[in-house]
């Protein structure tokens, strides 16, 4: 599920981060289902244990995972609500692009016409 890339410039702590968050909130991890111990999931990925619990605690920080003393951690329920502030910081930094193309002097055809370029692009 976790797939880490050596050549990306990012520690390997925040690969597993992004990728777990991303998992949790499409629902592919389901509400409350137990993650493994972070020895375990140190040796499924090749990695410190250190840099699992750190990708844990930043998880943990970001309403991602709760833990219980004694039983590990879960995936937290509340997922939908990491969506929305997701997709609401998406089209926020949507809106600054489109503003920088307003400054560079695009007409509003050109920036439309930029988001439907986008939008095609995504589709293929």
């Amino acid at each position: 599920m976790i797939h880490l890339d050596l050549h990306d410039p990012r520690p390997m702590y925040e690969q597993v981060v992004d990728q777990m968050e991303m998992l949790a909130v499409r629902g592919v991890l389901e509400a409350d289902s137990k993650l493994p111990s972070v020895r375990q999931m140190a040796m499924e990925l090749s990695l410190n244990p250190n840099t699992v619990q750190k990708a844990y605690s930043e998880l943990l920080s970001r309403g991602v995972i709760y833990s219980v003393r004694g039983k590990g951690n879960f995936v937290s329920s509340d997922c939908s609500r990491i969506r929305q502030e997701k997709l609401e910081e998406i089209r926020s930094a949507i809106g600054r692009l489109l503003e920088q193309a307003r400054e560079l002097g695009a007409t509003t055809q050109q920036r439309n016409e930029l988001l439907r370029s986008f939008m095609e692009v995504e589709q293929v």
